[in-house]
């Protein structure tokens, strides 16, 4: 069974030849990863991890200098604009994919302003060098996963506030509907594209939970989040009726569970155990949905011992023994204070499972 194999009947819920793992490192813990194993080389392909995300697809979006008129104030040195316009002023040293977002949408107050704004295009044929990639990954036997996360809320609300669109979506209907559209077109045909070139896994989500709550009600979620996500599935499932879904969302998830099964999601990410039981959401759904992650990254790998992150791996591994379905890893990026020999205690914990 090649690791590609082995991640589809992973996710499948069929028998496995072994167990998958994988991390993604901060930037300062790359450069630790680096000091320690004295390897230049990408640290995915250092650790064989079985599975490989493809580079982001590119957009065709009018040039920066045009977004900045829709910030009526000097921004701070560094501040990159998106494809999308939305600004992001550089966060610490320590963590340096963190920034502050500013939103260019946030003081419209016509539906004149949405028709007017720049919304970026998809065009195929400026993404050829991924179609490369895919067939470059399948050919190390690697499954491939093609991201579209940030898919709909998260992409629409930081163009224009959470705030501002959470208001419009109750009293200014049509500014919503409209900018929605407007985002869930450009994910369905990024998403069409990567389906059609043959990824495996094609990563779709927003974060729509907290801490302890959801983030909307459900009939809000119903009513304006769920109709395009899945009109985004269904287009694709029309290219490739076996391609596995993966919809991430980090927090507290469990009342919308059973929307992501009807809409046809096959993995959830990441089950963040400081927010939902994993064995309990396992009872309930494992027959229909699988899942990746479940180990903490708020509370296990930054402040437990190496013991107790193996302890919670082989935890959630024997969970799912019976079934399968578990793609285990950390629910998202390590952080700084995550300790080296964490890393090493989950790699050994999955690997001797």
């Amino acid at each position: 069974m090649t690791q590609r194999e082995n991640v589809i009947a992973c996710m499948k819920r069929k028998p496995i030849q072994s167990q998958l793992y994988a991390f993604q490192l901060c930037p300062s813990l790359i450069e630790e990863f680096k000091h320690r194993t004295g390897s230049e080389a990408d640290y995915t392909d250092f650790f064989n991890f079985p599975w490989k995300e493809t580079g982001c697809l590119k957009l065709r979006s009018v040039d920066e200098g045009i977004y900045k008129k829709y910030y009526k104030f000097e921004l701070k040195k560094g501040t990159v604009i998106d494809e999308f316009g939305v600004a992001h002023e550089p966060g610490s040293e320590a963590a340096k994919h963190m920034t502050y977002m500013l939103n260019p949408m946030k003081d419209f107050d016509s539906f004149e302003q949405f028709q007017s704004y720049p919304y970026p295009e998809f065009y195929d044929g400026d993404n050829q060098i991924i179609v490369q990639q895919i067939k470059d990954i399948h050919t190390q036997q690697k499954a491939v996963v093609g991201n579209v996360t940030t898919t709909i809320w998260e992409r629409a609300w930081y163009m224009r506030g959470m705030m501002e669109l959470m208001v419009d979506m109750m009293n200014q209907k049509e500014w919503a509907a409209y900018h929605l559209d407007k985002i869930t077109e450009c994910a369905k045909k990024r998403a069409e594209f990567f389906v059609k070139n043959g990824v495996d896994v094609l990563y779709l989500g927003d974060d729509i939970g907290m801490q302890s709550t959801i983030m909307m009600s459900k009939e809000l979620y119903r009513e304006w989040i769920k109709p395009r996500l899945k009109s985004i599935i269904d287009s694709v499932r029309k290219i490739n009726p076996d391609i596995l879904i993966m919809y991430h969302s980090c927090g507290y998830l469990e009342p919308f569970i059973p929307d992501f099964i009807d809409i046809g999601i096959d993995i959830l990410d990441p089950v963040q155990p400081e927010c939902m039981n994993f064995e309990k959401l396992y009872k309930e759904f494992g027959d229909a949905l699988s899942f990746h992650g479940t180990i903490g990254t708020q509370t296990t790998m930054p402040f437990g011992s190496p013991e107790e992150v193996k302890a919670e791996v082989v935890k959630n591994l024997k969970i799912t023994e019976k079934r399968g379905g578990l793609f285990c890893t950390p629910t998202h990026l390590l952080e700084p204070e995550v300790p080296w020999k964490n890393i090493m205690a989950y790699l050994d914990a999955v690997k001797n499972f």
